[in-house]
């Protein structure tokens, strides 16, 4: 894949910074409206490894009011962790009345990378898959919006952004033991992630597909997707639809 010049990279950002701050104005509203009316909205960045879920989250986030909204990307679960109910800990952590809650990684990790890098049991692996879609239904009954995002890349630009972390002083920390195997299970990857969509992308849960080899358009298409699921007041008439080339539902085959 060709790097970026220079030229583009400024070309990008002479539109990408506008339009940044608009919808960065317009999220600020949405939060507003969400606290106002007590509603709770939890999104759900899943995706391939490097893929900019973390950064796509900061820029949502930049401006928010802290009082309102959390961030969730929960480590390693603890031995007591492991002996509780798989969705416990995730639970724990669902959106107050009032309240945005973003979730860096969520409960997809036991249909994706545990089984791919052997971190849970078949046995495991299959009761989450016959649990999840009620526990999401049980929430979005009880009134949870929930928005599951999947940021996708291809096997090349993954590659290239792993070698740029690992050569970064202020990027290295980023590369995990999943990241270091990602290119070598690409195609396990691929096989669990077509099954968890196939699975669990519903009607009251649907999968939105973010392609995001240029990361900056990425995340413009997903404040843009989330501005337009409710009707906050003071709406910009400025505010484009989402690219449906770049962010559209997963089409089960």
């Amino acid at each position: 894949m060709r790097k970026e010049s220079i030229e583009e990279h400024y070309q990008i950002n002479q539109k990408y910074i506008p339009e940044l701050y608009l919808l960065q104005v317009e999220l600020v509203k949405l939060q507003k409206y969400i606290s106002e009316n007590r509603l709770r909205m939890l999104i759900l960045f899943e995706g391939r490894d490097t893929a900019g879920k973390g950064s796509a989250i900061f820029r949502f986030t930049q401006f928010l009011n802290p009082r309102e909204y959390r961030v969730v990307a929960l480590g390693k679960p603890s031995e007591t962790q492991r002996g509780q109910w798989y969705f416990q800990r995730y639970l724990k952590e669902l959106p107050n009345a009032g309240e945005m809650v973003f979730f860096d990684r969520s409960w997809y990790n036991r249909g994706v990378v545990e089984p791919v890098m052997g971190f849970c049991s078949e046995t495991e692996h299959q009761l989450f898959m016959k649990q999840v879609n009620q526990v999401e239904k049980l929430l979005v009954d009880d009134g949870i919006m929930i928005i599951k995002f999947w940021f996708s890349i291809e096997s090349e630009t993954q590659a290239e952004r792993i070698k740029e972390r690992l050569m970064s002083p202020l990027k290295r920390w980023k590369v995990s033991p999943v990241d270091l195997a990602a290119q070598e299970k690409w195609d396990d990857f691929t096989q669990h992630k077509l099954e968890t969509f196939n699975h669990t992308h519903t009607r009251e849960c649907p999968w939105m597909i973010i392609r995001c080899e240029e990361r900056e358009y990425a995340r413009i298409q997903a404040m843009r997707y989330v501005l337009s699921l409710l009707p906050y007041e003071g709406k910009s008439e400025e505010i484009q639809n989402p690219d449906n080339e770049i962010i559209f539902p997963y089409m089960p085959y």
